[in-house]
Formats: structure tokens, sequence, C-alpha cells
């Protein structure tokens, strides 16, 4: 995994960071702690612009996070609920998790968008809900890009500062984001399949 975004990233530049970082905010298996430290580590070196890599960075975060945004608002709260009934076995989903988590969010809103970027599987779907409680586009912009800038910006420093021990540091650090996408899918085919078991109880 992260040999594979090192190349990608050296071969488009800050645009690359950009395309992976949207990617990031819509399959979140790509992990932003992986992608902003090595921007960083690439800019120190004189490889990309700082500035460039924190603005397109954030950038393609927040349009992955808009995007999500915009499913949330497109489906609303009835249409989701119909989708999750019917389909979301294959998204680990049940309709009492979504019921939590639209809760969740109409108790914290604006500080669960903002804090919410900042926390690993969270900052992914976090904007659903936004979308479905109808939020401001406006004030859900405003919180996802506070939230994206902060947290890239912390990111990027840490790549900036370790540079002269970031190869040191991507020796052990790609088998375990392997081990950890590894991980997530068989997390994901266990879920599927335990739901699966459980509706056949059920019938």
């Amino acid at each position: 995994m992260f040999s594979t975004i090192t190349q990608l990233i050296d071969s488009t530049g800050a645009f690359g960071v950009a395309v992976v970082m949207f990617l990031e905010n819509v399959f979140p298996p790509i992990p932003s702690e992986l992608v902003m430290p090595l921007a960083g580590y690439l800019a120190a070196q004189g490889e990309m612009s700082l500035v460039a890599v924190f603005l397109l960075g954030t950038l393609g975060a927040v349009a992955g996070a808009y995007l999500w945004y915009w499913v949330g608002a497109a489906i609303g709260k009835r249409r989701l609920y119909e989708f999750i009934d019917r389909h979301g076995i294959w998204l680990t989903l049940d309709r009492d998790e979504i019921e939590r988590a639209i809760a969740w969010f109409d108790r914290h809103d604006a500080a669960a968008v903002f804090f919410g970027r900042m926390v690993p599987g969270i900052r992914t779907f976090i904007s659903v809900p936004a979308g479905i409680a109808g939020m401001h586009r406006g004030k859900f912009l405003a919180y996802t890009v506070a939230g994206t800038m902060i947290w890239n910006g912390l990111l990027i420093g840490a790549g900036y500062i370790l540079s002269a021990n970031y190869d040191r540091v991507a020796d052990w650090l790609d088998p375990i984001t392997t081990a950890i996408v590894v991980g997530i899918v068989a997390l994901y085919l266990y879920r599927v399949t335990r739901q699966l078991i459980r509706r056949r109880k059920d019938a």
C-alpha cells in the first residue's frame, strides 16, 4: 500500500496528493495518515511545494467529503432507510446503526463535522448525516475545511520534520498498512457473513 501511494505521488506531484486524498475520503482504506506525511517528506526534499501540497491535499479531502454530503442530502433519511433495509447487508449496516449515527450528529452538529474530520474512520462518513440533516452547505464546508486544514497541517508537518528518518519509517510502515487493509477486508467479509446467517435465521 505504502509503495503504491509513493509511486503515484512521485509520478503526479501535488496533483496526485489531491487525487489520493479525494479517494481517501471516498474509499476509507486509503489512509491520510500515510499520504500527507509522505507529501510533507517530499516537500522537505524539495520535490514538491509545501504550500501546493497543503492546499491541494485539503482540496481533495474536502471534495471527497462534499461528495458524501451530497449523497446524504440527495437521498434523504426515508430513502436511506429503505436502501439500508434492502442492501445494508453489503455495507454491513442496519437501520439501528444509521439511526444512532444520525441521532449522534443531531446532538453535536457542527462539532461533529469539525472534530470528525480528524478521526480515522469517522471523517469519511460524517458528511452523510450532515447532508441528511440538511445542514447548511456553507456551514458544512466551513467546518469541514477548518477541520481538514488542521489535520492535514499536522500530518504534513510531521512528515516534513521527520524527513531525515522517513525512509527508515517507511520500511516498517508498508507492511503495517498492508496488514490494516487486509484486516479491514477480513472484517467486512466477517460482518457480511454474520448478517447473511442472521437473515436466514430470521426468515
